[in-house]
């Protein structure tokens, strides 16, 4: 994919959960690329200025386009045409296939970031092995304190730490008994759905060391699944017979539906009170058409919303960018027919995720130049 054999530039790391996320579509579609960490003089002195903040993945295409954000990144390829399309055709899979990818990257950043961050001591060389890896150790101890101190704008508390352990644990065996059958999420190849969980199932959960020790004891199958998505092409070697196509007739996999249930236990009430919390904000500061979603480029929260994670109280941050991921959803329903449409929320409202697709927002969340900004509907 890549002209006059210059190659694509990937800025990541290895323990990032986007980077994750981007290096799986990157080998799975085999296309040609070299990662490079942000300590590399080319981010600081050309790929920085460019994006306006410190923020991985980027891509930087070989004309020399740059790209950030794994939506973006898979986008730009998926327009140019792939070995195997991400986006499911259908709506029922293309509209699960989203909310899946907004629970990897947005809801389990709780499981991610807790298994990294609290259980720290025990992971110590390891962590530090990989902040200060092509950086100053001075400086990676810096950024891992730093990290740390985020678990409380994600809900991380004494009292949502155990559930957020059993649903972990949960989640592997509802995937364990789902691998049993398929090799990716919606049959035989990924959609955007497994590269929105393989981020933190990668990066954190199974490289670091406490969670990924869980993952292999509990859950073999799913740690062959990540095995699979960090390998070039379809590694599918326990599926010999299994096309490399989604399911039929838009159905989903019969083992797929527990694993749905249990992401709308885990991400309500508390994304319901997320879009709440943005559609009042919208009301009452009315942004302008196109401005930024917040003062400053690095600042993505723009404020607090007290809610529940399976009935232990939380606040959390809110990133208007959750509207950006979802809103594809809304989109894909808006373009289908009323009877089409109709089925779709019917069958989501049987996996209790009808309101994972926002309805009636007052405005957007668009991207320019690398940017979030309010795009009005009104």
């Amino acid at each position: 994919m890549s002209s006059d054999n210059t190659p694509y530039i990937l800025y990541g790391l290895p323990h990032s959960l986007y980077t994750g996320k981007a290096r799986c579509y990157l080998r799975n579609q085999g296309i040609a690329y070299i990662e490079r960490p942000t300590s590399h003089p080319d981010f600081t002195q050309r790929i920085q200025p460019q994006i306006g903040r410190g923020i991985i993945p980027v891509l930087e295409t070989p004309e020399g386009q740059v790209i950030q954000d794994t939506i973006d990144i898979i986008d730009y390829f998926e327009q140019r045409g792939v070995s195997y399309p991400a986006y499911p055709g259908t709506p029922l899979q293309r509209v699960v296939a989203v909310i899946v990818e907004y629970y990897g990257g947005q809801a389990m950043l709780k499981q991610a970031m807790h298994y990294r961050w609290s259980y720290r001591i025990e992971q110590e060389a390891f962590l530090f092995h990989a902040f200060s890896s092509g950086s100053d150790p001075e400086l990676a101890s810096k950024i891992m304190g730093r990290m740390n101190s985020y678990l409380p704008r994600l809900g991380v508390n004494e009292q949502s730490v155990p559930l957020i352990e059993r649903s972990f644990e949960t989640l592997l065996d509802l995937l364990e008994a789902h691998f049993a059958e398929h090799a990716y999420l919606l049959g035989g190849r990924p959609s955007i759905a497994d590269y929105g969980l393989i981020g933190p199932m990668f990066a954190h959960l199974g490289r670091d060391p406490v969670p990924a020790g869980i993952m292999k004891r509990r859950a073999p199958r799913v740690y062959r699944w990540v095995e699979r998505m960090t390998a070039p092409g379809l590694d599918v070697v326990e599926y010999a017979d299994y096309p490399a196509e989604f399911c039929a007739d838009d159905e989903l996999p019969r083992t797929l539906e527990p694993v749905l249930r249990h992401i709308a236990a885990d991400i309500f009430p508390e994304l319901t009170d997320k879009l709440a919390f943005l559609e009042d904000f919208v009301a009452r500061m009315q942004p302008a058409d196109g401005s930024p979603v917040s003062d400053k480029p690095q600042v993505r929260q723009v404020g607090m919303v007290t809610t529940h994670y399976h009935g232990a109280a939380i606040e959390v941050g809110v990133e208007p960018y959750l509207c950006y991921v979802l809103q594809r959803a809304t989109d894909t329903l808006q373009q289908l027919p009323a009877e089409q449409a109709e089925r779709v929320m019917t069958r989501l409202a049987e996996l209790g995720l009808e309101a994972a697709v926002p309805r009636n927002q007052r405005c957007r969340v668009a991207r320019e130049n690398n940017l979030e900004v309010w795009r009005n509907v009104e």
